[in-house]
């Protein structure tokens, strides 16, 4: 059995894509996964299962979640890897009086290239901060998430991918449920 972690992109926000964790539990169980549970409310969802192929979790998932409920919801799956890779490679972590209140992940649905960060044109955003990590951008803002511009959906526009933020706090937690 495998352990994959499936980040559901916008569900249960400001009213919107709503599914209660008891029903998206059912539905999973459904399809065949074990041993689920669920971080917040906001869809991060860890699921057992005997497929290898993250992709073909996601896409399970996605499909089974729209049958079900109606909603076409985005879903990245990742593993425990992903996440230890997170607080490896987070540049931000490393600098003198980080505030992790201020760090988040957007895991995107296709590996970057280090160049597509000029494809983001940070520069116009500063002071907030980017650095492309394989299929994560590790982001740093000046403020804070709900005062820039720089969110999930022009990350999207800018590079053709699916991507699902996670603050570092949520980040964190979701690696401690993993390690337990």
């Amino acid at each position: 059995m495998i352990t994959h972690l499936a980040l559901l992109r916008g569900i249960n926000v400001s009213g919107h894509n709503m599914i209660k964790m008891e029903a998206l539990k059912t539905m999973l169980e459904n399809l065949g996964f074990q041993n689920i549970r669920t971080y917040l409310q906001s869809g991060n969802v860890f699921v057992d299962s005997e497929e290898e192929n993250a992709a073909k979790v996601g896409f399970m998932i996605k499909q089974e979640i729209f049958k079900v409920f109606g909603h076409e919801v985005p879903v990245i799956v990742i593993n425990k890897e992903d996440l230890e890779l997170c607080f490896k490679n987070n540049p931000y972590l490393n600098e003198k009086d980080a505030d992790t209140k201020k760090l988040y992940v957007s895991f995107v649905s296709i590996p970057l290239k280090k160049e597509s960060i000029n494809d983001l044109k940070i520069s116009q955003f500063k002071p907030d901060e980017a650095s492309i990590d394989a299929n994560r951008i590790f982001i740093k803002y000046a403020v804070g998430a709900g005062k820039t511009r720089f969110d999930q959906k022009y990350i999207e526009k800018k590079l053709n991918v699916t991507a699902t933020m996670r603050n570092w706090n949520t980040v964190t937690n979701l690696l401690k449920i993993y390690e337990e």
